[in-house]
């Protein structure tokens, strides 16, 4: 069978030396860019980074430069040329008229990965919207450039599929599906707001793009949710039940990863679904140890929490894949309340159950109760909900130490064995 033929790209940035690092075009950033076109289906056949304080508002990079990058375009056959910024609409327009190939920034590319991965109902809606409100203010010169030049890497999803790039129209189709996504966000409200009333503890699985989210999910619940060692391979929130030890049943939830210089349109599509950061019990904040890039990645996840008012909760830094990185150390600042694991083989995790145990809220104590044989159904109970430790039978009834909670400790003191022994 023939493999299909990947499209040629080359990645363009520009260096400001700006004192924060996660803002700027480094080496870094050019990597994970780069990481971001294999992901799409494209491959990298060339880089071009200016050092430069101040980008051309016209142009993005230097006159020279983009002569530079345009005999670069057709010296290598390149068939579209990625930047590491935002392009504003200008820019987008001015580069494209100059190089003659298709021009994306890295919102575009993000946007367009994203409109590949996403499966559920709820995904599909968020990512169209999110690619309408980066389109709207660009179409003139670039929306029909799209659709002539037809399918391939940043035509993904709506650009394929609404034909009429036109304004009224696209506004239209973003108001209904804002419509459609606020009824499936009062949904959500609601679904969020039984489990708060039933008292269901929720823990958020929060990180950076391929950090082993997902994989952890699997290794934790048996979630069967797609895993795979590319960015954003998955998008789409999963719930699914773990029970600990002392029979506490949480529901952990899987979000979709945060990566540097995360479009903000992609922020609000996927709002709703990071609220489930947001109104989580605690977070466990998965990061990648095998990463040179650990701790800056750290950065932009908390970044982003704050962003959605998650920043304050209890969390868990897990540093995932110590098998490849076994020596790896945390900043200061994130070492309190961390997990070393290997979620592809299992390492650490009983350290992991231990501290979610620790941090989630309802954690129990040991008592012993004396059940009288007359009231088998108290028993019953406790056996259907509750971690026996022990059991055995007294001339006065069931003896059994058992897990209890605060409020399952209430209901049940009545037979509080140590209480009778002192009242007798």
């Amino acid at each position: 069978m023939e493999q299909e033929k990947r499209e040629r790209v080359i990645t363009a940035g520009l260096h400001r030396g700006l004192r924060d690092g996660l803002g700027d075009t480094t080496e870094e950033s050019m990597r994970e860019l780069e990481e971001l076109v294999d992901t799409a289906g494209g491959e990298v056949v060339a880089e071009l980074v200016q050092n430069k304080a101040v980008p051309e508002s016209a142009t993005y990079l230097g006159k020279g430069k983009l002569e530079e990058l345009k005999a670069a375009v057709e010296s290598l056959e390149a068939d579209i040329v990625v930047f590491d910024d935002e392009l504003s609409p200008g820019q987008l327009r001015n580069i494209n008229d100059i190089l003659k190939v298709r021009v994306l920034d890295r919102s575009m590319l993000i946007l367009d990965i994203f409109a590949m991965r996403a499966r559920s109902h709820e995904g599909k809606l968020q990512v169209e919207l999110a690619q309408l409100k980066y389109q709207l203010p660009r179409l003139h010169g670039w929306g029909l450039e799209m659709h002539r030049l037809g399918a391939g890497i940043g035509t993904r999803g709506p650009g394929e599929t609404q034909l009429e790039i036109d304004r009224r129209h696209i506004r239209t189709r973003i108001n209904s599906l804002e419509r459609e996504l606020a009824e499936i966000k009062k949904r959500r409200d609601q679904m969020r707001g039984r489990r708060k009333k039933d008292d269901v503890i929720t823990g958020a699985l929060v990180g950076y793009t391929n950090a082993g989210k997902s994989t952890l999910l699997n290794r934790l619940t048996d979630a069967g949710v797609f895993a795979e060692d590319k960015l954003f391979a998955t998008l789409d929130t999963t719930s699914r039940q773990i029970t600990l030890d002392d029979n506490r049943r949480i529901i952990l939830i899987d979000t979709v990863g945060f990566i540097r210089k995360l479009p903000h349109y992609l922020i609000e599509a996927f709002k709703s679904t990071l609220e489930e950061a947001a109104e989580a019990d605690f977070l466990l904040h998965v990061i990648d140890s095998a990463s040179p890039e650990a701790d800056n990645q750290a950065r932009v996840v908390a970044s982003v929490l704050d962003e959605i008012g998650a920043g304050g909760k209890p969390m868990i830094n897990v540093y995932n894949k110590c098998d490849k990185n076994s020596g790896y150390v945390p900043a200061a600042a994130a070492a309190d309340r961390s997990v070393f694991i290997s979620a592809r083989t299992g390492m650490g995790l009983d350290k992991l159950r231990e501290a979610i145990a620790a941090v989630a809220p309802g954690g129990k104590r040991e008592y012993r109760l004396l059940i009288p044989y007359s009231e088998g159904s108290a028993l019953g109970a406790l056996h259907k909900s509750e971690k026996i430790l022990s059991e055995e039978f007294t001339p006065e009834g069931t003896e059994i130490q058992v897990l209890l909670d605060a409020v399952m400790y209430k209901r049940f003191s009545q037979y509080d064995a140590d209480t009778a022994r002192r009242q007798r």
